[in-house]
């Protein structure tokens, strides 16, 4: 099958990858766009896992400010190098970041960081919804662990669905950017402002 120059910008559009990665994954896949996203998420996961330990130092404090001013967030994205947080990219990604962080309000950037009073009355409410049903309890129990499974993907910001491309998570769309620029960045921290909340 031959690969379009409009098949490629398709999976670019979907992935964010580079044009020739994106063509290169067509021709290994034959043409078929899923087959070609999962490989190129692959790819981008073993990169990132790659880079994970390389410190982040320098990058960027990028702002968010909603129209009106009544509501405004700050995200510290980090790279290795001062070169890399000057690139339009990076900026790019950073300003996404703080635009999702407006529209979905994360509580906490990873699982580990949610507050553990708020886990666990929400991991209380659903064991006993489990039970209220007549769940067994080893059942219920598998129950309850999908459903706190859903409610950090909820609350967490690199496990929740990119508010401009939901077929992407936040983690997806940083082992993209890592993949691409060809050094580790990270998400450090955050926080949203809102008058009156």
């Amino acid at each position: 099958m031959s690969i379009t120059s409009q098949m490629v910008k398709e999976l670019r559009d979907k992935t964010n990858a580079g044009m020739m990665d994106c063509k290169k994954a067509l021709n290994e896949t034959g043409g078929d766009m899923e087959k070609a996203v999962d490989l190129l998420r692959q790819k981008g996961l073993a990169v990132a896992q790659k880079r994970a330990g390389r410190a982040t130092s320098e990058g960027v404090v990028q702002t968010y400010v909603h129209a009106g001013g009544k509501l405004g967030v700050l995200v510290e994205v980090g790279c290795e190098t001062d070169f890399v947080a000057k690139t339009d990219s990076f900026i790019e990604f950073a300003k996404d970041i703080a635009m999702h962080i407006a529209a979905v309000n994360p509580v906490a950037l990873k699982r580990e960081e949610v507050p553990a009073d708020l886990a666990e009355r929400e991991r209380a409410i659903y064991t006993q919804q489990a039970l209220d049903s007549g769940k067994p309890a080893n059942i219920a129990e598998k129950i309850v662990v999908g459903k706190m499974d859903k409610f950090y993907a909820d609350v967490c910001l690199m496990e929740q669905k990119f508010v401009k491309n939901p077929d992407v998570s936040i983690q997806d769309l940083l082992n993209g950017v890592v993949a691409s620029l060809g050094e580790n960045i990270s998400i450090k921290r955050f926080a949203r402002f809102q008058v009156g909340a």
